[in-house]
């Protein structure tokens, strides 16, 4: 009987040489006569200990890591398929502190089945939520997932049951799932190890989503920087309609739903959810007005359920475990957990899955290590290049939307970017201005010439010219964007803005802290 190993095939991976990691081992197998399989499985998320790669033993399945093409020959000289030791042995991959911490429900496959597995999937509990959602009527659907206080995972953190419900109520002959995949955010990756690494997941998911309000066509748009996830999506997608799960009778119950991936436009606004719908009509990405909501009016002039990867790949769980399961994790009105993604001056970069309720010191320290240059944390910036950058008086803020909301911050889609003392405070809030100028799509004025002109006054603070009239502009501009934008790129970003030059008004040329406008 032959040898599992297992490499994953997540995109951080292989940009630290998974594939080559794959290719030696198979080589040096193949010359020393040794009977091998190797198992290309989906990303623990431990991206400081990639390349990964894991052997199948009786106790369970033993890690090595991080290992370079170059080591893999010192593996086999260390006899470690027959438990040689080794010095990058890592023990049971299963016992690693970083994993046996966190409550992994959404994430629940990751690292252990392999991606495009229907068998694998169904033997780790897949498609039970479906399969119960198939004996309840829509309102019951909807009414679960509203009483498991799931909000949306895309940013906005609206409850999800309530959006499915004007979905459900409002009359139509067609009605859309939308999958928000165009995950653009920097420091955020969960969306894509989702459809790389456990794809079925995101697929039983948007199955509920059309039992629950009535809609018989799904669409997933796809960021268009991902193309190992596209093949993966696809090929999932086949396999699910060959098995039953997709198409005009889905496990003979009568019920439709089929599933398409449309790639997105390049845009960070389309990220935006009418921007998305425009998109996907074959439009420009440009903001739409609201009223009317996407929920009764989107796709086509039709009802719509816009939700993100997360939120979607969340519903099987709760179908398969009920409500109160889901809802005893958390604190306060964020239930359940959130996948965040550590990333920038750090250590241990890579997914941590928690209950709501964790600080950000715990995830930095506990899980991050720190920063990678051994210089003290001077801030992070949580939810994304439009979250507010946090001082370190602030990292004991648990992480709770209205917690979140108390010191004018967000959570966003989960992405942490830590950064040491070397960092320029200034110079980040001219980058804000920057990245709206480059990506607004230009509807709004606030937006549209705010962010240009944000540009302009942070030159005049960098190089030290009447800073404090330029910081009472900078004021000025942020309070217009946050009041007049249409869309939440010109509103939100005067949080990393303001964030910058109140936590960090030196970095201004301000000598005292500026109260927030």
């Amino acid at each position: 009987m032959s040898i599992k190993i297992f490499v994953s095939k997540d995109s951080a991976a292989l940009s630290l040489g998974a594939d080559q990691v794959a290719a030696e081992i198979a080589k040096e197998a193949q010359a020393r006569k040794l009977d091998i399989q190797i198992v290309r499985n989906s990303s623990r998320g431990l991206f400081w200990l990639e390349t990964l790669v894991e052997l199948e033993t009786v106790q369970g399945r033993i890690g090595f890591g991080p290992i370079n093409p170059n080591e893999v020959k010192s593996l086999f000289d260390a006899d470690f398929i027959k438990g040689g030791k080794h010095p990058l042995a890592l023990g049971l991959v299963s016992e690693i502190d970083w994993l046996k911490k966190q409550e992994r429900l959404t994430f629940a496959r990751m690292g252990i089945t392999e991606p495009t597995s229907i068998d694998q999937y169904i033997e780790h509990d897949g498609f039970e939520g479906l399969k119960n959602a198939l004996n309840l009527d829509p309102q019951a659907i909807v009414q679960t997932v509203t009483d498991s206080g799931l909000r949306g995972r895309g940013g906005a953190a609206f409850p999800t049951g309530i959006k499915w419900k004007t979905v459900l109520d409002t009359k139509a002959t067609q009605k859309y799932i939308v999958c928000n995949a165009d995950e653009g955010d920097s420091g955020t990756y969960s969306d894509r190890m989702i459809m790389e690494g456990d794809p079925f997941v995101l697929i039983e998911g948007m199955i509920i989503a059309g039992l629950a309000v009535g809609a018989s066509q799904g669409y997933i748009y796809l960021r268009s920087e991902y193309p190992h996830a596209l093949k993966t999506l696809n090929e999932a997608i086949e396999k699910a309609k060959s098995a039953g799960y997709l198409g005009d009778d889905i496990l003979k119950s009568g019920h439709v739903f089929h599933l398409e991936v449309r790639r997105a436009a390049g845009a960070y606004i389309c990220g935006e959810e009418t921007s998305l719908l425009e998109s996907l009509e074959g439009k420009r990405g440009l903001v739409r007005f609201k009223p009317p909501l996407p929920a009764i009016e989107g796709l086509f002039g039709k009802p719509t359920a816009v939700n993100n990867v997360i939120s979607l790949a969340t519903i099987p769980i709760i179908l398969a475990k009920g409500a109160k399961y889901y809802q005893d994790f958390g604190m306060g009105k964020s239930r359940g957990t959130l996948p965040i993604q550590l990333a920038g001056n750090l250590k241990r970069t890579g997914l941590v899955e928690k209950a709501f309720g964790v600080t950000l010191r715990e995830l930095l320290y506990d899980f991050g290590g720190g920063s990678l240059s051994g210089k003290p944390i001077k801030a992070v910036q949580v939810g994304g290049p439009l979250g507010a950058y946090l001082p370190e008086s602030q990292f004991d803020t648990p992480l709770d939307y209205e917690k979140f909301s108390e010191i004018w911050a967000i959570l966003g889609h989960g992405g942490i970017v830590a950064f040491d003392e070397t960092v320029n405070m200034a110079k980040m809030a001219r980058y804000a201005f920057d990245f709206c100028a480059i990506e607004s799509c230009g509807k709004c004025t606030p937006c549209r010439v705010g962010s240009t002109r944000g540009v302009e006054v942070m030159d005049h603070i960098l190089a030290g010219k009447d800073v404090e009239k330029h910081t009472t502009l900078i004021r000025d501009l942020s309070d217009t964007m946050f009041n007049g934008s249409l869309c939440g790129l010109g509103g939100m970003t005067p949080y990393p803005v303001l964030s910058a030059l109140n936590h960090f008004p030196k970095d201004f040329g301000v000598d005292v802290k500026q109260t927030k406008a």
